[in-house]
């Protein structure tokens, strides 16, 4: 039996047309037969040099015949056996869409072996530029998302010995932006809380948002069985996710900490008990048109916008009725820790590092309190 050339093993030779042409061993097929890596250049001295770098890449590898795949094919086996089975639904979808609009087009026919760190910083910052869907700039954020996905997808290249090592590691992402968050003042919040008192449809699905902070999908998600009204409780079971072309599915909470039991003001109770007494369906917010299914939560966000624009309202996203919440709360002396809890996050420190900019008022309002207080004590 012939013995198997090591991985870096190398040869070169001198072609009919004057150039150097060399190649090393980087695996071996499965009868054992050695998968070569092929270089060539002007000179012997260049091709040396070539190969000696290469060698030292190769130094030790043990790629399979797969190393020949593209990249786009590698990207199509890794969401069906990786990632499908590991994500939410809505994930997937969205790590599906980076794939096929935004990696494939520009990398998705090179060998997977043959993707480099260059190329991928290049894929950068081509998106950065104008990867947009108007062909403008990608969010630095949705950039950095990307990366993610590309990233991991990557790494499981390196443990299946289809590459030697994650060209996506030395890559320099775009820095972390921070998004700009618009909160209703007290008289926007009034116009707001008047506007919904005008359409009987969407006033409690609105009032309760406002009044409890909870994310889209979890609003509506909510069904009866989640609402105690003896109790004045409200349980955060699941999330809704809408799908194209009108579907849904409904999920596990975002987080652990996600699925909680918050308490209601008597306001919410009452507006809550009132409904269930009219109700017609499992849901507290169904589908007018068909009670059977919830309202979708692009429902939610489409009317949000009419609202907002009929009242003079600063554009919101949907998200930024929470952190209205969140603020009101903190302003109002609601502290960090059960703030958190209302909200779901996993770390009370998450809810202090997206509120600064209260907390900063309320450290100034608290050092103001202080001061009065010692100045008594002072000579």
């Amino acid at each position: 039996m012939a013995k198997r050339r090591p991985s870096g093993d190398g040869m070169v030779r001198k072609r009919e047309d004057g150039r150097w042409e060399g190649r090393i061993v980087i695996g071996h097929k499965e009868n054992g037969a050695p998968i070569f890596h092929y270089l060539s250049a002007g000179t012997q001295k260049e091709l040396l040099e070539k190969l000696h770098r290469c060698m030292e890449e190769y130094d030790g590898a043990e790629l399979t015949e797969d190393c020949r795949m593209t990249l786009g094919k590698w990207l199509e086996i890794w969401l069906t056996e990786c990632a499908k089975p590991s994500v939410r639904p809505s994930t997937f979808e969205g790590y599906w869409a980076y794939v096929r609009d935004k990696i494939v087009p520009y990398l998705g026919d090179k060998e997977i072996r043959k993707v480099t760190t260059g190329d991928v910083q290049k894929l950068y910052r081509k998106l950065k530029k104008e990867g947009g869907a108007d062909g403008g700039p990608l969010a630095g954020a949705t950039v950095r998302r990307i990366h993610g996905v590309l990233h991991q997808a990557m790494d499981v290249a390196v443990d299946r010995h289809l590459i030697v090592k994650n060209p996506t590691k030395d890559v320099t992402l775009p820095k972390k932006e921070s998004t700009p968050r618009t909160i209703l003042n007290d008289a926007q919040l009034e116009r707001f809380m008047e506007a919904i008192k005008q359409d009987s449809q969407w006033h409690d699905f609105f009032y309760l948002e406002i009044t409890t902070g909870l994310r889209r999908g979890e609003l509506c998600g909510l069904m009866w069985s989640d609402f105690d009204e003896k109790k004045g409780t409200l349980s955060i079971r699941r999330t809704l996710h809408g799908k194209r072309g009108g579907s849904y599915y409904v999920g596990d909470t975002k987080t652990g900490k996600g699925r909680r039991i918050i308490r209601l003001p008597p306001s919410t109770v009452q507006l809550l008990t009132e409904r269930k007494r009219t109700a017609i369906s499992q849901w507290i917010f169904p589908n007018p048109l068909h009670p059977e299914d919830p309202i979708m939560p692009s429902s939610g966000y489409n009317r949000m916008k009419k609202l907002l624009a009929a009242s003079g309202l600063p554009d919101l996203r949907f998200h930024d009725l929470r952190h209205t919440f969140a603020t009101h709360a903190l302003t109002s002396g609601v502290d960090a820790k059960t703030l958190s809890g209302i909200l779901g996050h996993t770390q009370t420190s998450f809810t202090l590092d997206t509120y600064t900019h209260v907390t900063g008022d309320m450290h100034r309002r608290a050092s103001e309190i202080v001061g009065g207080f010692m100045e008594k004590f002072m000579v």
